[in-house]
């Protein structure tokens, strides 16, 4: 496994809002992450209930494989045929297309199939999100989903632009997360969590 610092994951979330278009790196807003997914990737978004706990918010295929999902009506796991460059997203999230849960699971399996290509693809494993880590994850496995977060978050909020945001009205408000959250279409924990991070608030 390739061992990335923040830095590189940084310059890689840049690179590809870049190239979809870089006016988002210009000006504050919604990193639209599905287009970018589909348009840019190939990458096709398929909305399944993936667990029947809700565990399991997405789901990165990268080989033609069987995958289980949960169905609901008959209350059972059945295994459907999917592509190649396929990524489930829970179907409790089906109607939270602007909710900041909906773009960072996108967000988080993106990373996936931008960093770990050479993991997954050939293993017949997909790449899942949990909504809650595991307690039995491996060091390898958590170190593997740090860095699709971690990307998630650089990807949709970019380091100039968020510090852009903040200096120009985020530090006035009473709550900057908030106000930021809004601007980027994120929640308010996953951006108070970014600000933190960026030392621009304490």
């Amino acid at each position: 496994m390739t061992f990335y610092r923040d830095a590189a994951l940084e310059t890689i979330a840049r690179n590809i809002i870049k190239k979809y278009n870089p006016l988002l790196l210009s000006a504050p807003a919604r990193i639209p992450v599905e287009d970018i997914m589909e348009q840019q990737y190939g990458l096709r978004i398929e909305f399944q209930h993936i667990r029947n706990n809700g565990r399991i918010l997405g789901e990165t295929v990268f080989d033609d494989t069987l995958v289980a999902i949960y169905d609901k009506e008959y209350k059972m796991y059945t295994l459907i045929p999917a592509k190649s460059g396929t990524v489930f997203i829970d179907a409790s999230l089906i109607d939270c297309r602007k909710d900041g849960r909906f773009c960072y699971t996108c967000a988080h399996e993106l990373g996936h199939y931008v960093l770990h290509q050479d993991i997954y693809a050939g293993s017949g494993q997909t790449a899942a999100m949990f909504g809650d880590q595991p307690k039995k994850s491996s060091d390898a496995d958590k170190a593997i989903e740090r860095q699709a977060d971690r990307l998630g978050c650089f990807l949709l909020m970019p380091a100039g632009t968020v510090k852009m945001a903040f200096h120009r009205f985020g530090r006035s408000q009473p709550d900057p997360a908030l106000a930021l959250s809004k601007v980027f279409e994120v929640s308010r924990e996953a951006m108070q969590y970014r600000l933190k991070d960026m030392g621009l608030i304490g």
